[in-house]
């Protein structure tokens, strides 16, 4: 009779949740986003072009496109705040229409207005605007019934991805969403096991709305777990201010109230802004830093034949593991893959090539593929080895907020390096100043912070603490 180990176990929960994993929509939501955008400024000259034809006689007649080209920018600025180019407007073309006639009735006010008083209106065709302005109105209703029908087609109608996780609260579904049981996954949102987050980052990776439906003595736990993971969250519950809510959402066809306890450190357009940095500082270094990168390879390869990589498995955004490279600094037979032990000053495993390597941060530079694969950024909370410990405590026990700085992705360098909070961590204190200053970097993320931080860590790549 087949025994079913504790490990046998893990390893079905970790099957089950890899093939739960939903492909993320953000990317295809981008490229419509991008899309709309072109078609709706084609379609813009297009209609007053053919306006001209028809009233003038004369295709893309100057006047009538001087209107065009004049609005286009207004009718663009205010179409992206309203939401014309947003998730609801794809997935209800109605909504999506209004939007963008109030955009168009908007901009065309605001032309006038301003050719009124500039006395400029003369230079327009005032018969060929109002009729390029209702050809236009036209051709963004239909064009939007049209990109909501090929998103019935190509996506199913599914813009967003939705997930419940029922931990023994009321019932609590609604279209589109995913149902899952937390019991299914082993899910205790007061366990402090890193496999466990890792289950929970999986199954919340590419999630845009995450509810769960727990038991009132669990919600405090669960409203951590979804802010530590960087997700937007909501509980089925009742406002309680012990939870720290953001915001309170209404289901009215469900008859039942969430509060809203996270929603991500970074919008869509930071994302967007922190990620090409990202790769354009990433795809840069590789480029300038091969021959470094090429060379210390070739060393650590002569002086003992071992790997030139050591991957080890960190913690990564939303508390989930992944691979993190380095230049291998050590001797291959006394490598820390769980990072138990810190390197400390005159390091016994230590190579010499590893030596030098270390005090200079060269070690550190591979992590660079790990930036372009999506794994980390260029700045953000440094990722740490499963074993890694403060006093003989793991990071979490010291202080529980440790989770929370995985809401981003983890980076090359961050705030607490480039405030010297390198090194081994003997002291509670030693983590405490890390994660306060990983807390804050999260909190008040910018890209010009980003740059500054980038610039003083060229400052500090020697340092005392480097070993």
């Amino acid at each position: 009779m087949n025994r079913v180990t504790p490990k046998l176990l893990e390893s079905v929960r970790h099957q089950a949740v890899e093939n739960r994993i939903v492909p993320s929509l953000e990317r295809r939501r981008l490229r419509a986003y991008v899309l709309m955008l072109l078609a709706d400024g084609v379609l813009f000259n297009l209609c007053f072009a053919l306006a001209a034809l028809l009233w003038d006689g004369r295709w893309w007649e100057p006047r009538a496109m001087l209107a065009a080209q004049a609005m286009l920018p207004v009718f663009f600025t205010i179409a992206l705040y309203n939401g014309s180019y947003g998730v609801k407007a794809l997935g209800d073309w109605l909504f999506a229409s209004r939007q963008a006639l109030v955009a168009l009735v908007i901009s065309a006010g605001l032309i006038n207005f301003v050719g009124f008083y500039t006395k400029s209106n003369e230079d327009f065709s005032r018969a060929a605007v109002t009729l390029g302005l209702l050809f236009t109105a036209c051709a963004l209703v239909v064009f939007r019934r049209l990109v909501h029908g090929l998103i019935r087609y190509r996506w199913g109608g599914k813009v967003t991805n939705r997930l419940v996780i029922d931990d023994g609260g009321s019932s609590f579904s609604f279209e589109g969403a995913e149902v899952i049981a937390a019991a299914d996954y082993n899910l205790d949102p007061s366990s402090h096991d890193p496999f466990m987050l890792d289950r929970l980052g999986k199954l919340l990776r590419n999630q845009d709305q995450v509810v769960v439906s727990c038991p009132m003595e669990r919600r405090q736990n669960w409203a951590f777990l979804l802010k530590s993971a960087g997700v937007y969250g909501e509980i089925v519950s009742e406002p309680a201010h012990e939870l720290g809510a953001l915001g309170v959402h209404c289901y009215d066809d469900l008859d039942r109230t969430t509060l809203v306890v996270s929603t991500g450190p970074l919008g869509l357009r930071a994302r967007i802004l922190k990620r090409m940095f990202d790769v354009t500082v990433a795809g840069g270094a590789l480029l300038a830093l091969s021959p470094l990168l090429l060379l210390v390879a070739l060393l650590i390869k002569l002086e003992d034949r071992g790997p030139v990589l050591f991957v080890q498995r960190r913690l990564g955004r939303g508390n989930q593991f992944f691979d993190m490279f380095k230049f291998r600094s050590m001797r291959e037979e006394k490598l820390d893959h769980a990072g138990e032990r810190s390197a400390s000053r005159d390091d016994d495993r230590v190579t010499r090539v590893g030596a030098f390597i270390r005090r200079t941060s060269i070690d550190e530079l591979p992590q660079i593929i790990n930036v372009l694969k999506g794994d980390m950024s260029i700045v953000g909370p440094r990722p740490h080895a499963l074993g890694s410990r403060a006093n003989n405590k793991y990071f979490w026990e010291v202080d529980r907020q440790y989770w929370q700085r995985h809401c981003l992705k983890p980076g090359l360098t961050g705030l607490a390096q480039v405030r010297g909070h390198r090194g081994a961590t003997e002291r509670e204190k030693d983590l405490t100043d890390r994660l306060q200053s990983d807390l804050e970097y999260i909190a008040g993320w910018s890209l010009r912070r980003d740059i500054g931080i980038v610039l003083r860590t060229v400052m500090v790549l020697r340092h005392q603490n480097a070993y």
